[in-house]
C-alpha cells in the first residue's frame, strides 16, 4: 500500500499523519478577530453509529521491504518457499480467519458489505485458495452485496494469466497495480523487485482479463534523481497504459526507511519542494488533459471509476479492519491493532475469549469528529458540506472557518461554492454567507497547501 503525502487513507496506518509542505507564496495568515476559539463549543452531533458496509483486510507479505517503505510488512526474503507452499502465510491467514469470526457484527441482520479492499503488504503473492477463504468468511459473516467493489492490491512479477484469472474468479472486480515508475533506473533505487517489462507484461495482463474493467495504476513522484522528463515520461505511459484510475503519490521520506538513512528530505537527489510542487502540478494537467478526474488530492479516475472504498474513508463513514496493523472504525470509535505478529496472535485469542478492553478504545470525541470530517472533506474535489457542518457543529464554529479561510478564498487557494457548486466570488460571499454550500481546494494550488489550510481549520476547531 502506498502513502499519499498529504494524509492517508490506509486503514494499515494511523488515521492522521504530518507530511511534508509545499510553501509557495501565501497570503498572509489573518487574525480571526473573534475571541478566542477555545470559547466555541461543539455541539454534540447526533451519532447514529451505522454498521460499516465497507472493510479492510490487511496481507502483510512482500518479497522484501522497498526503500520508501515503512508500513506493517512481513519481508518473505528470496530463498523462500513458493507463497503456494510458505506455513507463514497460510498461518496468518488462519489467523486472519479467527479475527474476522470473532468479531462481532451488529445489527442482525448486518446490511451487506459494500467495499472490500485487500492491502499490504502485496496481496497478490496471496494464493488465491486462501483470498477464497478469506471471502468465504467475510461472506458468511457480514454478506457481500452482489454488486460490491472488492479491490486487490497487486505488483508487477508477483502473478501470471492464470492466477490473475483466478483471483478475478473469485469475485475481485478491482485491481490496483503497483507501477511506481517506468524508469529501470528509478525502480531499482527505490528497492522495488520488479523492471520495466514486469510492468509491461503485468499491464498487458490486466487489459486483456476478461471480467475486470476497472483498474488502477499507482506512481511515485520525488523519487532520488527523478527528473522532470523521467516524471512526464512515466504520466505519458500510464496514461497510454489505458487504466481507469491512477493513484500519484509524492515521496515521504520515512524514519527508519533506507531513504531515510540515505537521503535527508529538499536536498539532492532528492526534489526541492518547489520541484515537488511542479511535479505535482504537471501531474494534475498532464492526466486532467487525458480524461482522469482529480476527485482526490492523489486520485484521479475516468469518469465513474472513483474508489468507492476510498471514498467510504473520505466520508468518513464506518469500516472495519481486519489484520496485522490495520484500523477499524466502528460505533464512533477508532482501534488499531498492533503491528507485532506476537502481539497480535494474543490480540485475536483475546477477541475469541472475549477479553478485548473497550477502555483502551479511542471514543472520537466532537470536536475530534469535526476534526476528521474537515480533514478528509478537504482532500476531495466535492469539498467539505457547509449546510452539513454547520448542523453538526453549530453556526458559531462554521462562521470561524470561514473567517480563518478568508485570506485564502481571496487568493483562490480555497473556492467556496453554493448549494448548486456555483462558486461565488469574494463580494458574493461576504454579501451571501448563509448561500454557501460547500469549501473545497482549488486544483493543483489549493490541494498543494492542504495540509496548511487544514492546520489552520484544526487550529480553529480545538486549539
Amino acid at each position: 500500500m502506498q502513502r499519499s503525502t498529504f494524509f492517508p487513507v490506509s486503514p494499515s496506518s494511523s488515521f492522521l499523519l504530518h507530511p511534508r509542505k509545499f510553501k509557495p507564496k501565501l497570503p498572509p495568515h489573518q487574525s480571526t478577530g473573534l475571541s478566542p476559539i477555545s470559547t466555541l463549543q461543539c455541539p454534540q452531533p447526533v451519532r447514529q453509529n451505522p454498521p460499516p458496509t465497507s472493510a479492510y483486510i490487511h496481507l502483510p507479505f512482500c518479497r522484501h521491504r522497498c526503500h520508501y517503505c515503512d508500513f506493517t510488512i512481513i519481508a518473505l526474503g528470496n530463498l523462500s518457499p513458493s507463497p503456494e507452499n510458505d506455513p507463514r502465510i497460510s498461518n496468518y491467514v488462519h489467523l486472519l480467519l479467527r479475527e474476522i469470526q470473532s468479531t462481532r457484527s451488529r445489527p442482525n441482520p448486518h446490511p451487506p458489505l459494500q467495499t472490500l479492499f485487500f492491502g499490504g503488504g502485496t496481496p497478490s503473492l496471496i494464493p488465491p485458495k486462501l483470498l477464497s477463504s478469506v471471502l468465504d468468511v467475510i461472506s458468511s459473516k457480514f454478506g457481500i452485496s452482489p454488486d460490491a467493489e472488492i479491490s486487490i492490491e497487486m505488483d508487477p512479477g508477483t502473478f501470471d494469466k492464470k492466477k490473475l484469472d483466478e483471483i478475478v474468479g473469485l469475485g475481485v472486480n478491482r485491481v490496483s497495480l503497483g507501477v511506481q515508475a517506468f524508469q529501470e533506473e528509478m525502480l531499482r533505487g527505490c528497492g522495488r523487485a520488479h523492471g520495466v517489462k514486469e510492468v509491461e507484461e503485468a499491464v498487458e495482463m490486466v487489459n486483456g482479463c476478461d471480467g475486470l474493467e476497472n483498474w488502477s495504476l499507482d506512481l511515485i513522484s520525488s523519487l532520488p534523481y527523478q527528473r522532470e522528463e523521467m516524471w512526464r515520461e512515466s504520466l505519458r505511459r500510464a496514461v497510454e497504459a489505458g487504466p481507469t484510475h491512477v493513484s500519484v503519490y509524492d515521496l515521504q521520506v520515512e524514519k527508519g526507511t533506507k531513504f531515510a538513512h540515505l537521503y535527508t528530505p529538499g536536498e539532492f537527489p532528492l526534489p526541492t519542494e518547489t520541484q515537488s510542487a511542479d511535479f505535482y502540478r504537471i501531474a494534475s494537467e498532464t492526466l486532467t488533459n487525458a480524461g482522469y478526474d482529480h476527485y482526490e488530492i492523489s486520485s484521479y479516475c475516468k469518469g465513474g471509476y472513483e474508489c468507492s472504498h476510498n471514498l467510504a474513508y473520505w466520508q468518513n463513514k464506518p469500516f472495519y479492519g481486519f489484520g496485522l496493523g490495520s484500523t477499524s472504525y466502528v460505533d464512533g470509535v477508532r482501534f488499531s491493532r498492533t503491528k507485532r505478529l506476537k502481539d497480535y496472535t494474543n490480540y485475536v485469542l483475546k477477541l475469541e475469549n472475549e477479553e478485548v478492553e473497550k477502555s483502551k478504545n479511542l471514543i472520537v470525541e466532537a470536536k475530534d469528529m469535526a476534526m476528521d470530517v474537515v480533514m478528509l472533506s478537504l482532500r476531495t474535489a466535492r469539498g467539505l458540506d457547509m449546510c452539513m457542518f454547520e448542523r453538526s457543529y453549530g453556526k458559531e464554529l462554521a462562521s470561524a472557518l470561514y473567517e480563518a479561510f478568508r485570506p485564502y478564498i481571496e487568493s483562490g487557494h480555497v473556492i467556496v461554492m453554493n448549494e448548486d457548486r456555483r462558486r461565488l466570488g469574494i463580494e458574493e460571499f461576504e454579501m451571501r454567507k448563509e448561500e454557501v454550500g460547500f469549501l473545497r481546494l482549488s486544483d493543483p494550488d489549493g490541494f498543494l497547501l492542504s495540509n496548511e489550510l487544514i492546520s489552520i481549520a484544526f487550529g480553529v476547531i480545538s486549539p
